[in-house]
């Protein structure tokens, strides 16, 4: 399995990780195909090899037909203003006029972007992951506005650029061979922007919001813009395994995704690496990595706090939070909690232990794990297709492990039993 490895150094925003993935080797007309499953009209893309601060790479953008739907004037991404430097033989430029729109233009809503994207024929994962980033975005905007996220009627995000951006970005993974994602750490910048709200100091409100529910540090720069949109900080959320520098990477290809704005203090650009992690020497091709444990015993925590910090920590990025029965001092019974993390995540977990539990302290330990070559692929099964991921020893499947919500969808569309889907899944991983 690849690892993709994005160094933020000058932040992200939807057409710069666009523009990466295209340097990096997805087929621009291949990617165009599918986003036209979405039936979204007025617009155009474009790729084109240019140069910024002397460094080659791609200009992404999404031309809007009427010219007014994408302005978003806080993003360094999305002002649409064409670069005329250093243009070379890499560009493509197609016109989109299929499909009707849905005619709610800036104003779309959480519920009305994830019914355009169910009703496509995009693949079951692109479909979940775009509406996961979309739901990062939408939870955000709500904890804004004081309301539920599905009420939340998007400004920026919501506009047909961003949507295609979002999108755009699970296709672009997907045709890459969903490989493990890596962030390096999230660099902003400071001052103010203007965004749908108003002035607003940097990071955006939006991007703030999204970057905190997921736990992820910000560090803020001299440079005097805005580095990180909304849509960058939800992409990076959504599929950054972790937040730190490169480690253990062998790098097989590098490129660059140009951003539009002039920076006064680093190039525009979204450097991403895209490579091997190292292995193992002891024979087989085994992954490995160190993570820190996290340990501590409770006796006195109810079973619903206890589930709702697993959730959270989940949701904050943990690897795996377990709790195991165990007899204490004076017999009492307890539950030792354990947090699996990202060696550079063990504080942030911490710290969530020992205010969202009982714990007067936690136990730290860094363990070193092997882990199998993992693969994601969908496979055709008599009731549907199935997405699973496969777990490899030198090139031989030793476990393979339907995913759920997939498995559950097709149970329920084809009225079957939960585990003959997971058994026809497990056989056809296995046949191909």
């Amino acid at each position: 399995m690849k690892t993709l490895y994005l160094d933020i150094f000058s932040g992200i925003s939807g057409d710069m990780f666009l523009g990466a993935m295209v340097d990096l080797g997805v087929d621009f007309d291949a990617l165009e195909a599918e986003l036209k499953k979405l039936k979204l009209e007025g617009y155009t893309l474009s790729a084109n090899r240019r140069q910024k601060c002397a460094i080659d790479g791609v200009k992404f953008d999404v031309h809007l037909a009427d010219g007014g739907e994408g302005d978003h004037s806080h993003s360094h991404s999305h002002d649409h203003s064409h670069e005329h430097s250093h243009s070379h033989d890499h560009e493509h430029s197609h016109e989109h006029s299929h499909g009707s729109d849905d005619g709610h233009g800036h104003s779309r809503n959480f519920a009305q972007i994830s019914e355009m994207i169910h009703k496509s024929t995009l693949s079951d994962w692109v479909k979940q992951k775009s509406v996961a980033v979309f739901q990062r975005v939408a939870n955000a905007e709500g904890k804004i506005h004081g309301m539920p996220p599905f009420e939340v009627h998007f400004h920026e995000v919501g506009a047909v650029d961003s949507i295609v951006d979002i999108v755009g970005g699970c296709i672009a993974l997907e045709l890459l061979g969903k490989p493990r994602v890596r962030s390096g750490p999230v660099i902003e910048g400071t001052g103010f922007i203007m965004c749908a709200h108003g002035r607003f100091p940097i990071p955006a409100p939006a991007t703030l919001n999204i970057l905190a529910e997921r736990g992820v540090a910000i560090t803020q720069c001299e440079e005097p813009n805005e580095l990180i949109t909304p849509t960058g900080a939800a992409l990076i959320a959504e599929f950054a395994e972790d937040f730190g520098p490169m480690q253990n990477l062998t790098p097989e290809k590098v490129a660059f995704g140009l951003g539009t704005r002039d920076c006064e203090t680093r190039p525009n650009v979204l450097r991403a690496v895209l490579g091997k992690e190292t292995t193992s020497t002891g024979g087989n091709d085994w992954e490995t990595d160190t993570i820190s444990v996290l340990e501590t015993n409770l006796d006195d925590i109810s079973s619903e706090v206890l589930g709702d910090f697993v959730e959270r920590a989940l949701k904050a990025g943990a690897l795996d939070v377990v709790h195991t029965p165990i007899q204490m001092k004076k017999n009492r019974p307890g539950v030792q909690l354990s947090v699996l993390c990202a060696e550079g995540d063990a504080d942030k977990f911490s710290e969530m232990i020992l205010r969202e539990t009982s714990a007067f302290g936690v136990r730290r330990t860094l363990t070193e794990r092997r882990k199998l070559q993992r693969e994601t692929k969908t496979v055709s099964t008599p009731h549907g297709e199935v997405t699973v991921k496969l777990g490899l020893l030198n090139g031989e499947i030793v476990q393979v492990a339907p995913e759920y919500e997939s498995c559950r969808a097709i149970a329920a569309q084809a009225d079957v039993p939960l585990k003959a889907v997971y058994d026809a899944a497990v056989s056809a991983s296995r046949e191909n």
